[in-house]
């Protein structure tokens, strides 16, 4: 049975603007295709699905985005259960399980040696696509994700996404000359380990901050300009929390529009997310570090 979860999951696969597309690493001959769907949409915009199911356990180290013009976000996620096929989607499409997500610009994303993802044979694996035309004819494509795997013997620490932030926020409809701010995080109930981080927000998102409190000391991991067509991985030196530490996401608005801008999906919303990557795999739910989805 295929997990829908239309109010929480399906604000990871949001996109918007004008441009489609993302530029990851040219090189990929070293990568084996995981999962890839072609498609051909009308004007405007739609979303896609694929569900396969993995032949063998799978050690993952690498991912990398195939995003051809129309290909506004990636959102791969994995179940015990699901229908294998293509399908006609929505954002809710996902699982509750957080493998991989891209957007405009999103480069690859490369673990440290030893840490992996693992997908158990059996197990299925969904790739939910947000596709956008912008043109006046049909446009068509195959969006996927390429990866690179290692041995079950190499692999020293299972790693997990999970986003952090806020889901609960309006932006006014005119934010003048001082940007709109927003935060969420939380505190982290068990002992882990921090790779890296993948800041996410529309178009109307021009900064974020990314705050941890580590043993009582405040330590800002990101601190940048944000820009909805060039939305990097950044990797970090593994660092490591503590049950009790904690996480904030600041995030920074401009809106001029004279409407107000509420949080979701659609390019005429909003989100304020950091999805991080870490180990041990612990996680019950991907969101659960995010204010205003149920999480902690």
């Amino acid at each position: 049975m295929r997990a829908t979860w239309l109010v929480p999951l399906a604000l990871v696969a949001a996109c918007g603007g004008d441009d489609a597309g993302s530029a990851p690493d040219a090189q990929v001959s070293d990568f084996t295709t995981l999962i890839e769907r072609s498609w051909t949409i009308d004007p405007g915009e739609t979303y896609k699905c694929v569900r396969i199911v993995a032949e063998e356990d799978l050690y993952i180290t690498t991912f990398h985005a195939t995003a051809p013009d129309g290909t506004h976000h990636t959102v791969l996620t994995k179940a015990d259960g699901g229908t294998p096929g293509e399908y006609d989607c929505n954002a809710g499409n996902l699982d509750l399980e957080m493998l991989f997500a891209s957007g405009v610009g999103t480069d690859d994303l490369v673990f440290p040696d030893g840490v992996a993802m693992k997908v158990d044979a059996g197990q299925t694996l969904n790739l939910n696509l947000h596709l956008f035309n912008t043109g006046t004819s049909p446009l068509s494509g195959t969006s996927g994700i390429d990866v690179r795997t290692i041995a079950e013997a190499d692999v020293t620490d299972e790693a997990e996404m999970v986003f952090t932030g806020q889901a609960s926020f309006e932006i006014p409809g005119e934010t003048g000359a001082t940007p709109y701010v927003v935060t969420g995080g939380c505190s982290f109930p068990r002992d882990a380990t921090l790779l890296a981080y993948w800041p996410h927000m529309h178009q109307y998102g021009v900064h974020q901050k990314v705050t941890m409190t580590i043993g009582g000391a405040e330590q800002v991991v990101h601190d940048a300009a944000y820009s909805f067509f060039e939305q990097k991985n950044y990797p970090v030196e593994p660092l490591e929390i503590r049950e009790g530490d904690s996480i904030e996401v600041e995030c920074s608005y401009e809106n001029h529009t004279g409407s107000p801008v509420e949080f979701g999906d659609s390019s005429e919303q909003e989100m304020c997310f950091t999805g991080f990557y870490r180990y041990p795999k612990q996680a019950l739910f991907l969101f659960e570090c995010a204010e205003g989805l149920g999480g902690i």
